[in-house]
């Protein structure tokens, strides 16, 4: 029984079929409902249309030979879809019923088509760039400037002597392993972002604000580098970081010209303390070497005197020697060098007066003396 003959005239749907169309388009209780389509002279119908369309004209056995040739040109596309080409800064990924099977490299490959194999090719040379604290204008940003978005709930973090600091930087990534970085993270712009942010707050919190404002920011970067790659590592992400770029690190505006009064202070006592080192360092020296000078000749001194006086000990001791073996002549020699050393220098005459020689007392001998000394030169 065909699906349009439902038994009392009846339609596909149920509905009782009418003898024919209802050419006037009544309406009325007299007139029955329109019935349904009759889905096998539908079907009848599209057969006879296709037979058309192949060759032999609807002859069965050319029918066939036509389907089959359909069917051969459909295989030959389907099995085409599976040529892919992959750039030379991509890789190709491909997927075996969704599970991953193998990596190609760059050029034209092959795949089995869809559904049974599936590829991607992520671009794993490219560097991808994520801001964190701010949101740039341009692709091409490179350094903090008027225009760019700030993110206070990124950039505001907390150093290790419990100031505020409003941090601005960027990353830079690429791709390491195209396998891990499509199978083992979901959302890997966002997880490079939400572990960089953590990171750098670990690395600024055991940090002074002094050191991330002024020298220390190179080690900054360093350390938050390393610390990244080390647990995206940990979550085999397949991702590379290649740069820690730290843009802006300042104060909170609300805050920004009293930490500066503050910088200025610190900067006018290091200034002192500088003046302060090189004072020391120029009077030190001299003072040692004056120090020096005195303890030498100080030294010197004590062997002098030592010297001098193991030399009289030692005279004496010669004079003593000989005045036991000669006593009469030793004290007329000491009478001697006792008077020698007495009268040198003395303004004197000495007049011999032994056998009844003698000078007029008022005879000027001390000034005769002296005029013939001048006279004499």
């Amino acid at each position: 029984m065909a699906w349009g003959d439902k038994g009392d005239n009846q339609g596909p749907w149920g509905r009782p079929s009418s003898g024919g169309n209802n050419q006037q388009g009544g309406s009325g209780d007299n007139n029955p409902p329109p019935s349904g389509p009759d889905l096998d002279e539908v079907l009848r119908k599209s057969a006879e249309a296709l037979k058309k369309y192949m060759p032999g004209g609807g002859n069965d056995r050319d029918g066939n030979k036509g389907v089959l040739l359909f069917a051969v040109i459909g295989l030959l596309l389907w099995l085409s879809s599976g040529i892919y080409f992959v750039k030379a800064d991509e890789q190709g990924v491909v997927r075996r019923f969704g599970e991953y099977h193998r990596t190609t490299g760059a050029g034209v490959n092959y795949h089995w088509p869809y559904p049974v194999e599936t590829v991607q090719t992520p671009r794993v040379t490219a560097i991808n760039r994520q801001e964190i604290g701010f949101r740039s204008s341009t692709s091409t940003y490179r350094s903090s400037k008027v225009g760019d978005v700030s993110v206070g709930e990124e950039s505001l973090m907390l150093t290790g002597d419990e100031n505020i600091i409003d941090v601005d930087f960027e990353v830079q990534w690429k791709i390491a392993s195209a396998e891990d970085f499509l199978f083992n993270i979901r959302h890997p712009e966002d997880t490079v972002k939400a572990l960089a942010e953590s990171v750098m707050r670990e690395v600024i919190g055991q940090n002074k604000i002094v050191t991330v404002l002024a020298e220390g920011k190179l080690k900054v970067e360093q350390d938050t580098r390393k610390l990244l790659q080390e647990t995206l590592d940990r979550y085999k992400a397949g991702i590379e970081v290649v740069a820690i770029n730290l843009l802006k690190a300042d104060p909170p505006a609300q805050v920004i010209e009293a930490f500066r009064d503050v910088q200025t202070a610190r900067a006018d006592l290091e200034t002192s303390r500088n003046e302060a080192e090189a004072y020391r360092n120029d009077i030190l020296p001299k003072a040692r070497g004056q120090g020096q000078q005195m303890l030498q000749e100080a030294q010197g001194y004590k062997q002098e005197v030592i010297a001098k006086a193991q030399g009289e000990a030692a005279r004496f001791i010669s004079v003593y020697d000989q005045f036991k073996e000669a006593r009469d002549v030793t004290k007329k020699r000491l009478y001697l060098e006792t008077m020698e050393d007495i009268l040198q220098g003395m303004n004197k005459v000495i007049v011999e007066t032994k056998g009844g020689q003698g000078v007029l007392p008022y005879l000027p001998l001390p000034a005769l003396k002296n005029k013939t000394t001048e006279g004499g030169q």
